[in-house]
């Protein structure tokens, strides 16, 4: 699993790294001209969001492209192809739905929904665009992947109602600006250093 992230950097912090430099002067600028609180937390969180929609185009549309693949239609054909926990398993099965855990995080924050009924659709029309833009850049349609991703998005879903579940029980010093922001400069800080 290692090697497969370490791939997926590979290939994408050039553009990540353009990206976060525009993307971070656009907004910084923006704050300061407009006199705007800044936030940290919410603005790694927005800053975090468009990364990761960048990193998923970038590994939706520029990963192995395999001749003697084919598309799938059969829903579990491919699944049950890979035996459990080997480095195929892991690759398809586990990070089609790890792939779609922060897309549903994400837009269940963003809509602050409280149903899965909301992310599951979305999830599902995100997952099915991506499946027939592959199979019209060479790339295979999968079916397998569209319901791996839809849990990943459920995950993601049920990752926030946690978190949200949590924040309601824990006293307000926990919940301050200041608080968040220590949190968000800690995570930032260990997700540096996996890379």
């Amino acid at each position: 699993m290692n090697n497969i992230i370490g791939n997926v950097i590979d290939t994408t912090w050039p553009m990540v790294l353009v990206s976060i430099a525009i993307i971070v002067s656009l907004r910084v600028t923006y704050l300061i001209k407009n006199r705007e609180h800044f936030i940290l937390y919410q603005e790694l969180l927005k800053l975090a969001s468009i990364v990761y929609v960048l990193i998923l185009f970038q590994v939706v549309t520029n990963q192995d492209v395999v001749s003697w693949s084919t598309n799938n239609f059969i829903p579990f054909r491919e699944i049950f192809r890979y035996t459990l926990g080997s480095r195929l398993f892991l690759k398809n099965v586990v990070g089609n739905v790890l792939l779609f855990l922060p897309y549903g995080f994400f837009a269940s924050y963003y809509l602050k929904e409280e149903s899965p009924k909301l992310i599951l659709f979305l999830t599902l029309i995100g997952s099915c665009v991506i499946e027939i833009v592959q199979m019209s850049i060479g790339r295979v349609f999968d079916v397998d992947d569209i319901l791996l991703n839809t849990i990943g998005g459920l995950s993601g879903f049920y990752v926030y109602y946690i978190i949200v579940a949590l924040s309601r029980k824990v006293p307000d010093v926990f919940k301050s600006e200041i608080f968040l922001n220590i949190c968000s400069v800690l995570v930032l800080l260990g997700l540096l250093t996996l890379i």
